[in-house]
């Protein structure tokens, strides 16, 4: 039984994670997506928050779970017993920035293999930066994130706006 992770920040999760998420547990018996809690950028949800809404969005999975890690990734996967680390590659400059963590990673430990997964066509330009630029900004993200992230989204960019 292969298990994988998925570390990411997920400040939210998008459609586009999602996509990755469910395209890896197709190949492997068990996906554990790693909420990273000290990453070195701006955040706009808690730890606990990016968690919940990563959890809303998969719960439908079975073979899918959502955990917080505040370690390495590779003591993370240890951890979880994972053989394996998904990332998603979505442009060029993505493939810079993997290759060069997982060198660090197959270092750390020689044992977890990492696999890419290109971006499905619909979601190669979506990041969750751009995304929460544009929530700011009130324009259209409901074909980029689910309904229960959109709507987390508005309300820490419009709080107290009534809503439909």
């Amino acid at each position: 039984m292969i298990t994988a992770i998925y570390p990411g920040t997920f400040d939210p999760i998008t459609n586009g994670h999602i996509d990755i998420a469910v395209r890896s547990a197709r190949l492997f018996h068990k996906v554990v997506i790693g909420v990273f809690d000290f990453p070195k950028k701006d955040l706009l949800f808690s730890l606990e928050e990016r968690v919940a809404l990563a959890r809303e969005a998969v719960e439908q999975h079975k073979n899918i779970s959502v955990e917080p890690y505040t370690e390495l990734t590779v003591d993370f996967a240890r951890k979880c017993g994972a053989q394996v680390l998904v990332r998603g590659l979505r442009v060029s400059g993505d493939f810079e920035f993997e290759f060069a963590m997982a060198m660090m990673n197959k270092r750390l430990d020689p044992e977890l293999e990492m696999v890419c997964l290109m971006a499905s066509p619909n979601f190669q330009f979506l990041s969750s930066s751009i995304l929460k630029e544009v929530a700011r900004l009130n324009g259209d993200i409901s074909d980029f994130v689910p309904d229960h992230i959109a709507r987390a989204l508005m309300d820490k960019h419009y709080p107290g706006l009534r809503r439909q």
